[in-house]
């Protein structure tokens, strides 16, 4: 791993992420793996202003043996403590750094009802901090770091240090983290071209979206009316200009709830809850998910549609060319932050209210009754190809082709 390449990331997360402003509490969240970044960030967000860092620590072998051994009884009871902290942070305006090191199938012998309904309690808890998140009332980032079992799955055929070096090599190329450029530089740049493209998408208005290709994949998403298309930063309602994802490659928007129809056919696994979900499908009627299978974790994907009410209606449809920076590198992640920015993506369960003219704005009965889905969860899974195929269709019923063989031809 590049120390200098490193130092310029950690930076990146905190001054185009986050956007630590001066004297913001400033929450850093990381696992045992990534404690060389966390400790980077943490300086960077003090010189960045940042009145207090604090730091979140977890570890998912101590979470699996939590889920292992606790009862439900305990896993669903959410101690006041931690529900208190968080009503803190939203209070204090507090900004999110995440940082992302999975272990994908590392729960993979773990009862997957049992995840599912600890998780249900815990976001059932937090409600004000997910709606606080998803409708950008501060800002938030998420990066990632590489640890051994991961790189391992990732790129089987090497050793360990050769995995983790190719893994830091991939990490730094997605991110534009290269030696001889400013990073920031790069992501400013970077978003101007999502302003460019998302002025097109909105211009169009269109009621519909209809997704092809030789997989299956044969499906029309509607949009709610006067959606609105964004992607690369986004703002806070205090003005200040912040990059959710890093990386990012997606232009998004989203789906009127009960206007879903066809099948999806995924193009990549999902890693759901430390659970590889492989070669599944989804057919949709009226918006809702009613058939669905797959050849790994069929259970894992049941949990994830079944999760609550909103978990089986979609909330986000997002664009991404097959030719762009991330599908290039021909790797696959095993992780949604980066094989969602390599592919057109489809989330199932909550919207984000950014995605509709004055949706922040809105109370959250104004924005159901325009079709917005609500849930307690939000998961993003990959169905783009090289020959998929998208057409737009306007109000006035006009065709608009905007994807020809997996790419932008707007």
């Amino acid at each position: 791993m590049n120390q200098n390449l490193l130092e310029k990331y950690a930076k990146l997360t905190v001054v185009t992420g986050a956007n630590v402003q001066k004297d913001q509490l400033v929450v850093v969240r990381g696992t045992t793996e990534t404690k060389e970044l966390v400790r980077l960030i943490v300086e960077e967000a003090y010189l960045a202003g940042a009145k207090r860092v604090q730091v979140e620590w977890s570890d998912d072998f101590v979470s699996k043996s939590g889920y292992k051994y606790m009862s439900l009884e305990t896993l669903e009871k959410v101690p006041s403590w931690f529900i208190e902290e968080y009503h803190m942070f939203v209070n204090e305006g507090a900004c999110f750094i995440n940082i992302s090191s999975p272990i994908p199938g590392l729960n993979k012998d773990i009862d997957a009802s049992k995840m599912q309904k600890a998780q249900i309690a815990l976001q059932k808890e937090l409600v004000f901090y997910r709606n606080y998140m998803m409708g950008n009332k501060s800002q938030w980032t998420i990066v990632a770091y590489p640890n051994a079992y991961w790189a391992k799955q990732v790129f089987p055929d090497l050793n360990e240090e050769d995995a983790l070096q190719k893994m830091w090599d991939s990490i730094f190329k997605a991110c534009r983290v290269l030696e001889d450029t400013s990073p920031i530089d790069e992501w400013n740049r970077h978003n101007e071209t999502f302003i460019a493209h998302n002025i097109i998408l909105n211009d169009l208005q269109f009621e519909s979206i209809h997704f092809t290709n030789s997989l299956g994949t044969n499906l029309t998403v509607q949009l709610v009316e006067n959606h609105v298309w964004a992607g690369g930063g986004e703002e806070t309602p205090g003005g200040v200009y912040f990059n959710p994802n890093i990386p990012t490659e997606e232009t998004f928007t989203m789906p009127y709830k009960y206007g879903t129809q066809g099948k999806v056919v995924s193009t990549k696994p999902l890693n759901y809850q430390g659970k590889l979900i492989e070669d599944f499908w989804m057919v949709f009627k009226d918006g809702k998910v009613v058939e669905y299978g797959a050849k790994k974790e069929e259970d894992a994907l049941k949990s994830l549609i079944d999760f609550d009410e909103g978990s089986c209606y979609l909330g986000e449809v997002a664009l991404i060319s097959h030719d762009s920076p991330i599908s290039n590198l021909n790797i696959l992640f095993l992780n949604t932050l980066f094989d969602e920015n390599a592919s057109c993506h489809l989330a199932l369960g909550m919207a984000f209210p950014m995605n509709v003219q004055n949706g922040n704005d809105m109370t959250l009965d104004e924005l159901k009754k325009i079709g917005y889905n609500y849930s307690m969860s939000h998961t993003d899974f990959m169905f783009g190809s090289s020959d998929m195929t998208i057409v737009g269709k306007k109000k006035d019923g006009t065709l608009v082709k905007v994807f020809e063989k997996g790419n932008f031809v707007i």
